[in-house]
């Protein structure tokens, strides 16, 4: 069977439909009580390269899910309707994406940053190593949750 709309087109329609921030945006914001980062990346990317500073993990594979209170894998961080839930992936492409389904979903306060998690380290902003959360989440007294990342 063939493909009559790629990836490509997906995205496109994706990104003309949802709020896309840059990094320059996204940065200045991190510590902000309304801002929640979310990396949708695979668990072998953040091993692999380390996230951002305060993000969530939650898998592409498994936001929808997670974001639907009727879901029986809800995750109560998404319930919270003041915070903006900003998206990203490695390029942007995913999170242009999944922006899109969670807005279809009826999320209103859903974007994502272009470029992605390579344009956020080529811009030198803040990342942190799995490890390195763990041993501050250690040092706080903060035990970790089950697939905490």
């Amino acid at each position: 069977m063939p493909i009559t709309r790629g990836h490509r087109q997906l995205v496109d329609e994706a990104i003309a439909q949802i709020t896309t921030y840059s990094v320059q945006q996204v940065v200045p914001r991190l510590g902000d009580a309304t801002l929640q980062l979310v990396d949708i990346r695979d668990a072998r990317e953040l091993e692999r390269e380390g996230t951002v500073p305060g993000a969530i993990h939650a898998p592409r594979g498994m936001l929808e899910f997670w974001v639907d209170p009727d879901s029986p894998y809800f995750k109560p961080v998404f319930g919270d309707e003041g915070k903006e839930y900003v998206l990203f992936c490695a390029g942007g492409l995913r999170s242009a994406l999944a922006a899109k389904t969670l807005k279809d979903m009826g999320m209103t306060n859903v974007a994502h940053v272009h470029g992605g998690f390579t344009e956020w380290t080529k811009q030198g902003a803040p990342v942190e190593t799995l490890a390195e959360r763990k041993a501050a989440k250690a040092a706080a007294g903060v035990a970790p949750a089950k697939g905490d990342a």
